[in-house]
């Protein structure tokens, strides 16, 4: 059977805006990783693979968008994990636009009927 480009989203895009979320809230933000893993509302361990490159192991290029999760990653820094799921949506939304998702699924079309 295959995959939905959101099932590819959830296996591979959302590790990757992760990863990015971490590493922002702990180089720009000066959080630790059980800070950054409270804010995220993931485990410390998975703060650690995604900082070592074990999970979101892809790279986005784009500094647009690295810069839009920058300003996720300051309102997770003051807000809390409550702003967790509004943020990474819209950065998901923001990198659908730009179709920064091919890296994911050559086989799928992503942004078919959006």
């Amino acid at each position: 059977m295959k995959s939905t480009p959101c099932e590819h989203i959830v296996w591979n895009g959302l590790p990757v805006i992760r990863r990015e979320l971490a590493e922002s809230l702990i180089h720009e933000f000066h959080l630790n990783q059980k800070e950054t893993a409270e804010k995220l509302d993931v485990t410390p361990a998975a703060i650690s693979q995604y900082l070592s490159g074990k999970r979101g192991k892809d790279r986005i290029n784009n500094e647009m968008v690295i810069n839009e999760i920058k300003k996720s990653a300051e309102i997770i820094a003051e807000k809390g994990k409550s702003q967790v799921q509004n943020e990474t949506c819209r950065i998901c939304k923001i990198m659908l636009k730009h179709e920064l998702f091919s890296f994911l699924c050559n086989a799928c079309t992503l942004n078919e009927g959006i």
